[in-house]
């Protein structure tokens, strides 16, 4: 159980999601971007230091090629059971969070949002390709492929130069 399973899609890129207000998203839209995908909730032990390290993230970078694309789920001892549009509401006006928040999501068992199934089979965490807790990240180049999967407990700060490396990559 938990075992990361085969996808057949290559890249983000050919994925399409739904924002907070439940409009498709092509993910295409990302290509040549630097993406960091992060499930997100609001209750979380971890809300109040990786919201804010999200935020000084996309501002430092976006203007580089950054973007963070954040995912509520709330698999995780109901720590998210607001609305979608709720969270951005939240995220936005507490953390002037700028970068897009999507649609809830679930990102493990039978029902786990294709987009997430697919970070999960190409890059398995710790002890198999489970998504343990919320802040959860992914760091994806370019060309949409998963550079690395980073656990909840790494503060966004922490993995700055793994983003600057990917923004600089193919210069």
């Amino acid at each position: 159980m938990g075992a990361a399973s085969s996808v057949p899609e290559n890249s983000i890129h050919e994925f399409t999601v739904k924002d907070s207000k439940g409009k498709d998203v092509d993910l295409s839209m990302y290509k040549g971007k630097v993406v960091l995908i992060v499930n997100v909730a609001s209750k979380c032990g971890f809300t109040n230091s990786n919201y804010p390290q999200m935020t000084q993230l996309y501002e430092s970078y976006r203007a580089k090629g950054l973007e963070i694309l954040a995912f509520p789920c709330n698999q995780f001892l109901n720590q998210e059971p607001e609305s979608s549009e709720k969270v951005e509401e939240f995220a936005c006006s507490r953390f002037n969070a700028e970068y897009p928040i999507f649609q809830k999501v679930r990102v493990n068992g039978p029902k786990a949002a294709p987009l997430y199934k697919f970070l999960k089979a190409k890059k398995g965490g710790f002890c198999g390709s489970r998504i343990k807790w919320n802040f959860t990240k992914f760091l994806v180049d370019k060309e949409g492929h998963v550079i690395r999967r980073y656990g909840p407990s790494t503060s966004p700060l922490s993995i700055e130069k793994d983003i600057q490396k990917a923004l600089n990559a193919g210069m």
